[in-house]
């Protein structure tokens, strides 16, 4: 007995040892398998490409890359192309061959790999078509796939259904398409009484890659909600909405609606002349013509005053606004919402015999728009028994 306890106590003894042996011998866990991203490569086509490369990593050893470049189809052209290719890895070479999105153009992309540091720099040749760029980038950083992920988010700002016109704007209206719908939903608006912003025809390189883009209008308010049905119908809609536009809270009041409807609709014409004269006491100023844009559903007054600049010379004051009344949320039929720009002021001679030709140098200057306000908004909400939108509170007042 006294022989197998002491033989345990030995083996005992030697366990600590013989763990120690197996953990020094066993293997090596391999490297984690990471995600990075170059969301950028300095100087690809003149710095005008946008660049994605992404690499699968195992530790520091790429093991698969796919890169994407969206480029211009021509120097200074708005329009855009794209293509994303495969790279085989051979150690510091990344090799691989496509076609263009659009174009349909033979890419072939040859490009060596090598870190400098915290940093990595390729060098190597792009060719499209027949174009062949050389690259020769230095300093460029990578990200994780997180930080990746946070900057390719973004919200297109359209509401499908606002609570009311605090947020967005009554007379900007917005619909998502699927890139191969948007020519034929633009085409149907063709003889509309629409607006459509020429910064929107344009396919970025986020529409793209994302497929979809978004095209954006102006419209009367009265016809917004029959245009964002219509948008919502259309083959192809992803969504449509309101969005911000020209409405500004801070020069926006809001009333009863009562008096300034005739029926089912805005009387525009009551509503214009109401405007017109308050803003005639407050410029001290004389109403001269107000016209509602069949299109976009703004109000343009214009009023004239003697200049006091230096009277002797008999000069005019031309002042310009700019309105829009809306009912105050979607279907809404108990409040109107009034938007009313800053005056912009131009100075002219309107001697019917010679006249002095004058120039406004300030006229690109901030002060001048709201150099001649004189307190209307606080009028207008006077006049129109109105509240006025408190921002520190979101409430109107």
């Amino acid at each position: 007995m006294r022989a197998i306890l002491l033989a345990l106590a030995v083996i005992a003894a030697a366990a600590p040892e013989l763990g120690w042996a197996q953990s020094k011998s066993g293997t090596k866990a391999a490297p984690a398998v990471e995600t990075r991203y170059f969301t950028a490569i300095d100087g690809l086509m003149d710095g005008n490409a946008d660049v994605i490369l992404k690499e699968t990593r195992q530790g520091k050893t790429v093991t698969a890359a796919t890169l994407d470049v969206c480029y211009p189809v021509a120097k200074n052209s708005d329009r855009k192309d794209r293509f994303v290719v495969s790279l085989t890895v051979n150690g510091q070479t990344l090799t691989g061959a496509t076609q263009s999105n659009g174009a349909k153009e033979p890419v072939t992309v040859k490009l060596t790999r090598k870190p400098t540091g915290d940093n990595f720099e390729f060098r190597g040749q792009i060719t499209i078509g027949k174009t062949v760029t050389e690259v020769a980038s230095t300093d460029n950083s990578d990200v994780s796939e997180k930080e990746f992920q946070e900057s390719q988010s973004s919200d297109d700002g359209i509401s499908a259904q606002p609570k009311d016109f605090t947020d967005v704007s009554p007379e900007a209206v917005s619909v998502r398409l699927k890139l191969d719908a948007v020519a034929d939903f633009l085409k149907s608006l063709k003889g509309e009484n629409v607006e459509v912003s020429l910064s929107s025809l344009i396919v970025g390189c986020d529409a793209l890659r994302a497929g979809e883009q978004t095209v954006s209008m102006t419209v009367d308010p009265e016809r917004a909600g029959a245009l964002i049905a219509k948008a919502r119908a259309t083959t192809g809609a992803v969504t449509a909405g309101w969005t911000a536009g020209t409405v500004e809270m801070d020069r926006t009041i809001r009333f009863a609606a009562g008096e300034w409807r005739d029926g089912d609709k805005i009387n525009k014409d009551k509503l214009a002349g109401a405007i017109s004269d308050v803003l005639a006491k407050t410029y001290n100023a004389k109403p001269t013509s107000a016209a509602w844009n069949p299109v976009t559903g703004k109000l343009k007054l214009t009023l004239k005053r003697p200049s006091q600049l230096m009277p002797s010379l008999e000069l005019t004051d031309v002042i310009e606004v700019t309105g829009l009344v809306s009912p105050d949320k979607p279907g809404g039929a108990d409040a109107l919402v009034l938007w009313i720009s800053s005056p912009t002021t131009t100075t002219v001679d309107e001697a019917s015999a010679a006249k002095l030709i004058l120039s406004d140098e300030s006229s690109g200057d901030e002060e001048s728009d709201t150099r001649d306000d004189g307190g209307a908004i606080e009028e207008l909400a006077k006049a129109f028994k109105a509240k006025r939108w408190d921002a520190d509170n979101s409430v109107w007042k």
